[in-house]
């Protein structure tokens, strides 16, 4: 994948802090850009989970920004680390909802899991599935046979997560991993953002065949290398944009893979956990929600005394605390307060303590 980083002054946006050996440095602040997204970049590599929808239902504003963004030419990608479903059931799920996709649009862990399986067996191996049918198709389209019992000679194990999996799958995974077969896990995320709330995720039944077996699984999905690869594959975006809920699986992949990201506080992540993110967990953009697409981004600015200034608020830290001055967009605040609180981290001075200042802004 090619990648046109935001702080091409082409696209507009405010360019990435760079050391002077070359390599990037910690990002300190959120990046702006003049430009709307849908312009600035040409793909969105989309999470589902907590960005598009939570469980069967869609996420407020997600659908209708989607459909402006592709109207307005931006590629939509929908990459996701639950390995449940098929790209078709996914692709379904999504228009039903009236978001635009195609079963093509859609990458999961289960793809970049089976590609890794694939590498590691010959062709045509059985291979035990833990999991739901995403991984039995990417399996088939690897050309491997998926099956449900060490009785049937697999030669590795496949594990994601599927609401159906309980003891008598997790037993059948442990004592196939004890006998020594190659064990890959779809991702080893600890949750999974429901309708009703946060629910336990796959790495939670990854713990247990860990626990089980003492052995470590080789994870396919986000924020590890398979499931980067397997997107560049599958997408060829040259200026993407990954766009997501979670810190250390969107965002640390699009950190890990040279490439933007935009952080949306519609899932897993809250305000606090952003502002105390290390720099491996730090977007370059962040907004409410997926309509952040379709409009350009504020920059933060340095103000007085080493504050940082956004919209109409500024921010600063005194003493260990955080402190915010001004009025105007609650997320404008929270940009700013980014850059006081990531400047202060890499200064050495510590984690300020946000809690006051982010009850008083309702976040």
């Amino acid at each position: 994948m090619t990648h046109t980083a935001a702080g091409n002054p082409d696209e507009g946006a405010t360019a990435p802090d760079k050391a002077g050996n070359g390599a990037t440095a910690p990002r300190l602040s959120p990046a702006g850009s003049a430009r709307p997204l849908v312009e600035a970049y040409d793909t969105a590599l989309l999470d589902l989970d907590g960005v598009v929808y939570a469980g069967p239902d869609a996420i407020d504003h997600a659908v209708e920004s989607l459909e402006a963004a592709h109207a307005r030419g931006m590629r939509l990608a929908y990459v996701t680390n639950n390995a449940s479903r098929t790209p078709q059931a996914v692709a379904d799920h999504l228009t039903r909802l009236g978001v635009p996709a195609e079963v093509s649009e859609v990458i999961t862990s289960a793809q970049a899991a089976a590609r890794l399986v694939a590498e590691k067996v010959p062709a045509g191996s059985a291979v035990l599935v833990v999991g739901g049918d995403g991984l039995e198709v990417a399996l088939e389209e690897r050309g491997l046979r998926p099956v449900r019992s060490l009785d049937d000679g697999p030669a590795a194990v496949v594990q994601g997560y599927d609401p159906s999996v309980g003891w008598q799958h997790l037993a059948e995974a442990s004592y196939a991993v004890a006998r020594g077969l190659p064990w890959v896990a779809s991702n080893t995320d600890l949750t999974i953002p429901t309708s009703r709330g946060t629910a336990p995720g796959n790495g939670t039944l990854v713990a247990a065949v860990r626990t089980a077996t003492g052995v470590e699984p080789e994870v396919a999905g986000k924020p590890l290398p398979p499931m980067h690869r397997e997107t560049v594959i599958r997408t060829g975006a040259v200026r993407p944009l990954v766009v997501g809920d979670r810190l250390d699986t969107d965002i640390e992949g699009a950190y890990n893979g040279g490439v933007d990201s935009l952080l949306v506080l519609t899932g897993v992540t809250t305000p606090a956990a952003l502002l105390a993110a290390p720099p491996q967990h730090r977007p370059t953009f962040v907004a409410a929600d997926l309509r952040a697409l379709l409009a350009p981004q504020p920059e933060v600015a340095a103000a007085d005394g080493g504050a940082h200034r956004c919209g109409g608020w500024t921010a600063s830290v005194t003493d260990g605390q955080l402190r915010l001055e001004g009025d105007g967009d609650p997320y404008d605040a929270l940009r700013a307060l980014c850059a006081a609180a990531w400047t202060a981290a890499e200064q050495g001075t510590g984690t300020p303590d946000a809690r006051k200042v982010l009850a008083e802004l309702g976040l």
